[in-house]
C-alpha cells in the first residue's frame, strides 16, 4: 500500500492512506487481542490492498453502487492477498482463511470474523470517525454510528467506549440505543 497515491496527514508527514490505514488496523488488532491468529493479522493488515485501483467514482452513485464497489472491493482484496500469501508459501486453506475473513462471511457466527469486524469498527471510531462528524448532518451521523454500533459484539463496544470520542458521537449513541448508559 506504500503506493497507494492518496495521503494522509499522519505527525505532520503525508504517507499514503491505506498504508497509514494497515498500520491502523495492525495497532488496533494488538490492542484488542492478545494473540490473533496469523490469518487474522494478515487479513487485518491487508483489508485496504491496493484499493485504490477499484476507484469509488468508478461505479454508480448511491447507496447501490456503493454495496457493489464494496463488494468487488472485498473479492478483489481477498484474491490479491491470496495471490500474496500464496507466492509467500503459505497453504491454501490459509489463503482461504484469509479470503473467508476479508469477505466478512458468516460474521455474526464466526467469532474471528467478528473479531475482525470489531477490529474495523474500533478503528474507524479511533481515526475516522471525528473528519465523518466534523462533515456529515447530524442524522446522517446517527444513521452511520447505529449501523456500526449495531455489526459490533460487546468486545467492539468495550474498545469503542474507550476511546475518546467526540461529544456528538457519545450524545448520539446515548439517544440512538442508550449504549453508553447500558454500558455503564
Amino acid at each position: 500500500n506504500a503506493c497507494c497515491p492518496r495521503m494522509s496527514i499522519v505527525g505532520g508527514r503525508q504517507e499514503p492512506a491505506e498504508l497509514v490505514y494497515g498500520r491502523r488496523m495492525s495497532e488496533t488488532l494488538t490492542r484488542m487481542i492478545a494473540e490473533p491468529t496469523e490469518c487474522l493479522c494478515i487479513a487485518a493488515r491487508g483489508q485496504h490492498i491496493e484499493r485504490w485501483l477499484l476507484p469509488r467514482d468508478s461505479y454508480p452513485p448511491g447507496r447501490v453502487g456503493y454495496l457493489k464497489w464494496r463488494k468487488d472491493q472485498r473479492a478483489f482484496q481477498a484474491s490479491r492477498l491470496g495471490e500474496i500469501m500464496e507466492s509467500a508459501g503459505y497453504e491454501g486453506g490459509a489463503v482461504a482463511r484469509v479470503g473467508f475473513l476479508i469477505r466478512k462471511e458468516s460474521m455474526k457466527t464466526d467469532a474471528e470474523v467478528q473479531t475482525f469486524e470489531d477490529v474495523i469498527c474500533v478503528m474507524f471510531f479511533e481515526h475516522y470517525l471525528r473528519d465523518f462528524a466534523n462533515r456529515l448532518e447530524e442524522e446522517m451521523l446517527a444513521s452511520i454510528l447505529v449501523k456500526t454500533w449495531n455489526r459490533m459484539s460487546e468486545l467492539g463496544h468495550r474498545h469503542a467506549l474507550m476511546l475518546d470520542l467526540p461529544p456528538v458521537v457519545t450524545r448520539l449513541l446515548e439517544r440512538e440505543l442508550g449504549a453508553l448508559s447500558s454500558a455503564a
